[in-house]
């Protein structure tokens, strides 16, 4: 071989070597990039559940926001371009209805069953509290590998075993009561700063209470993405007292509305605003797609719309007859909007089917595939197809009433629903299609509607009967040991101090008793006291003002009492001792039966006055 054939055999051969390389080089090159690509889209799929997963169920449940409270439904004046725009791509219930106050409505959200048959048909007087054997949503999702929590307010409850804890939440954040400020709460909670009650342990927070309640849902989703999630997300507002950040307020500050009106609408703006940042939280983790999402409300308006000092309506309420309270529509017809673009639901469509909260058990059961046999008639059913689109038209009749009374009423107060139809107060008859505002009872037009509505109720009604009972509060229990209960759940017909401007001017004297449950024989101690334990204020002692500052109202100075006496009734048993009232509680001692029981605490005044005590602790002593 010469040099230049070798030279060029060389050159040959470097030249194929260039070639393979740059050839091995693409191909390296493009399965780097595949498997960047591949990487990219798996590193997507870490992040967003997959089709074959469980969904998410996130139920947000406002307080007191009725159905014109959105500028997605006409109001003029209110922000909520949040919700207005999770509207527009969601389903939404045009016919939906809930209780016409809270207690009532969250006990039927909870059980999918109507609250005259568990002891929750009324707020406050012991008839809030939910009966110890119903079974409740959050414990099927959690007895099928849901994480479950709940953020916000509870209601149904404040002692052991009716605790949001103790119903199948696993982590649950609350305020005491029916609202941030009511006597169960704890003292002196404004909406800022408050502290609030961690699985039954106070705990101090920073910041707007809906900001803290969404602020808890973020977190709770951030560290639950192994499994799927129930989550329960009901803000105390916009309910009494309308205390709101300042800007919130003032943006209402030029609006045709009473001032009043304007921090009510300002605290609707801000629970737009937290859920607008949950929305988009959730779609940046890649959660939205498989997230049953449901917006809905407890009740009818309180404040959407209301009169001037000339009598004249001013604000707005979708032209609806009546407000929170009433049973038509304008107390109980809310908004519903549901999404979940990984499912069957149909989006960006609107439906007019009666759909209730009593339905929201057995529909989700049914959407998110777990199984669910209920252990009690249900009033509601299962509305799937319905959202789904398999369903149009179901023909079916509902009852909604407002009772707020010791014991639930036949014909008190009652609509019987039959799709757009409205039978109230077991005579008028409306059609809401024709008549939204129902002004004209057209009853007379057509009788055997009415008789086939009033024939629904009679049997509705005999069904209802033998579930009505009180819930009863244990003591003596391991799980609660001791354990304190308010004036809040005082079984009376008079007016009772449910909140804490009342405990703090302390003119009420209700007459009346709670129902309680001893569980085992054994020795008591009682501690009563006028004001909570928390606060550290004598028996005695009057409390300071706090002032009203911007839009957070204050709170009144304490009034002066002066105890002599305090006792304890057992049925036909009774306790008495002295009382000092420098101190905190006044102290009795004394043995307990196994057994239920009518409890009365009570204090006497120097002027021989019985006043019931405000806060009574129960513990039983170790033998």
């Amino acid at each position: 071989m010469t040099t230049d054939n070798h030279n060029y055999n060389m050159k040959n051969y470097f030249v194929f070597l260039n070639k393979r390389q740059t050839l091995h080089s693409l191909i390296l090159a493009l399965l780097l990039t595949l498997s960047s690509c591949l990487q990219k889209k798996e590193d997507k799929m870490v992040t967003k559940s997959p089709k074959t997963a469980k969904p998410n169920v996130i139920i947000v449940f406002t307080d007191d926001q009725g159905y014109g409270d959105l500028s997605y439904h006409g109001n003029p004046i209110i922000k909520t371009p949040n919700l207005d725009a999770f509207a527009e791509q969601s389903l939404e219930l045009t016919n939906f209805h809930v209780g016409t106050t809270c207690a009532p409505t969250r006990a039927g959200l909870m059980t999918g069953r109507n609250a005259n048959r568990n002891n929750a048909w009324h707020t406050i007087a012991g008839c809030s509290i939910l009966l110890e054997d119903e079974e409740l949503m959050p414990q099927v999702f959690e007895r099928n590998g849901y994480r479950t929590a709940m953020f916000g307010k509870w209601h149904l409850g404040d002692n052991y075993p009716f605790r949001p804890q103790d119903r199948g939440f696993q982590n649950a954040f609350y305020h005491g009561g029916g609202g941030v400020q009511q006597t169960p709460d704890y003292w002196n909670n404004d909406y800022f700063d408050d502290t609030y009650f961690r699985n039954g342990i106070p705990e101090k927070t920073s910041g707007y209470c809906t900001d803290v309640w969404f602020d808890e849902a973020v977190a709770f989703i951030e560290e639950t993405k192994d499994v799927p999630f129930f989550l329960y997300l009901a803000p105390n507002a916009a309910h009494a007292p309308f205390n709101v950040p300042d800007k919130y307020a003032e943006m209402y500050a030029d609006a045709p509305l009473k001032d009043i009106q304007k921090r009510f609408y300002g605290m609707v703006t801000n629970i737009d605003d937290n859920f607008g940042k949950l929305i988009t939280y959730l779609k940046n983790a890649g959660q939205f797609d498989n997230t049953i999402v449901i917006f809905s409300t407890d009740n009818g308006t309180a404040l959407g719309t209301d009169k001037d000092d000339n009598g004249e309506e001013i604000g707005y309420n979708a032209g609806l007859r009546g407000k929170k309270g009433s049973h038509y529509d304008g107390g109980h017809k809310v908004p519903f909007f549901i999404s979940w673009p990984d499912g069957k639901i149909q989006q960006k469509v609107k439906n007019n089917d009666l759909v209730a909260h009593v339905d929201m058990l057995p529909t989700l059961a049914e959407l998110a595939d777990i199984p669910f046999t209920p252990k009690k008639a249900l009033d509601g059913q299962s509305m799937a197809a319905t959202l789904i689109g398999t369903a149009t038209n179901v023909d079916r009749m509902l009852v909604v009433d407002t009772q707020r009374n010791q014991l639930p009423e036949k014909g008190r107060n009652p609509c019987v629903m039959q799709a757009e139809w409205r039978l109230v107060n077991g005579t008028e008859l409306y059609n809401t299609i024709d008549d939204l505002g129902q002004e004209n009872d057209i009853s007379k037009a057509h009788p055997e509607r009415v008789k086939n509505m009033q024939e629904f109720y009679e049997q509705w009604w005999g069904t209802i009967e033998t579930d009505i009972r009180y819930a009863e509060i244990p003591l003596g229990h391991d799980e609660a040991n001791p354990v304190t209960i308010t004036i809040h759940d005082l079984h009376t017909q008079d007016n009772l101090p449910w909140n804490q401007v009342q405990i703090r001017n302390g003119d009420a004297d209700p007459n009346g008793y709670y129902s309680v449950k001893v569980v085992e024989d054994g020795n008591y101690k009682f501690k009563l006291y006028r004001y909570p334990p928390e606060s550290q204020l004598a028996l005695n002692a009057s409390t300071d003002e706090i002032p009203a500052s911007n839009f957070i109202y204050g709170l009144p100075e304490g009034k002066k009492m002066d105890f002599s006496k305090a006792k304890i009734s057992f049925g036909q048993n009774m306790m008495q001792t002295q009382v000092n009232g420098n101190e905190l509680f006044a102290e009795l001692e004394g043995e307990l039966k196994k057994g239920s029981y009518q409890l009365k605490s009570n204090f006497i005044t120097t002027e021989g006055k019985q006043i019931p005590v405000n806060y009574t602790q129960i513990e039983k002593l170790n033998p």
